[in-house]
């Protein structure tokens, strides 16, 4: 790639959105994927099987970072990274599959009906927030949906995996720590899975710029973690994800 002839004015709309779901996703732990992927579709027109496949590449660095960090501070549990590793990554695949199988014009919609239940989701979490605690029992089935409807969804694992563990009354620093190590492997094999049925056309610039924008909001995540609180960002989520979806559903089908 020559980088002496980036068109920057093509970039920063990319870089935006990367920025823009990093911010989120550093205050919670979650929601990289969906948010810059509702971004793409519904307001940038990016072919949904395209758009996962850029989110999914910028998330395998995002995401070995994360991994890297949460086993140095010892937040992985062994025993549930492995219940949710093949799982998910085979959910992965098929996702990815199915989505390059399928007209963007069709799928589009249903994508970002998906992306707008899963804002409505995570707005109800918030609204619940702190979650009633129970047994972890699904943890497998929970890793193959969760892996399926990220590679569909440009994301969705962290949201989806997450949020229903947490729920079940499992550890919420292992739980954390374990779901977000594991999706680096998922991206690894989400990646893989739409570079074979896609390509690598129409990518590098797009993707630059999402790992730009990404990169640059990291140290504000960060901080944006300590001072806002888990609910009230949670719903204000919820809320975003649920309108750019519905806006973009009705853009397809008005």
């Amino acid at each position: 790639m020559d980088f002496a002839h980036i068109d920057l004015a093509y970039l920063l709309p990319f870089i935006g959105v990367g920025f823009a779901a990093q911010l989120v996703d550093g205050a919670l732990g979650m929601a990289f994927g969906v948010i810059s992927n509702t971004l793409l579709v519904a307001f940038l027109g990016v072919p949904p099987a395209v758009a996962s496949q850029r989110v999914h590449l910028v998330e395998c660095f995002t995401t070995a970072t994360s991994g890297v960090s949460h086993l140095l501070h010892g937040n992985v549990d062994k025993r549930l990274f492995f219940r949710l590793l093949i799982p998910g990554m085979v959910g992965g695949v098929l996702g990815a599959y199915i989505l390059t199988s399928i007209d963007g014009d069709v799928v589009k919609p249903f994508v970002l009906l998906y992306l707008a239940g899963i804002g409505i989701y995570i707005l109800a979490r918030g609204l619940l927030y702190p979650p009633k605690i129970k047994e972890a029992k699904l943890i497998a089935p929970l890793g193959l949906f969760g892996g399926f409807l990220d590679a569909v969804g440009g994301g969705g694992w962290g949201p989806v995996v997450t949020s229903n563990l947490l729920i079940q009354g499992a550890d919420p620093r292992l739980v954390v720590g374990t779901v977000s190590t594991v999706e680096f492997f998922l991206t690894i094999t989400v990646s893989a899975a739409f570079i074979y049925h896609l390509g690598f056309a129409d990518l590098a610039g797009p993707t630059l710029g999402l790992l730009i924008g990404g990169l640059a909001a990291a140290p504000l995540g960060a901080w944006a973690a300590k001072h806002f609180p888990p609910k009230q960002m949670l719903i204000l989520v919820g809320i975003v994800l649920t309108l750019t979806s519905g806006y973009g559903v009705y853009r397809a089908w008005g």
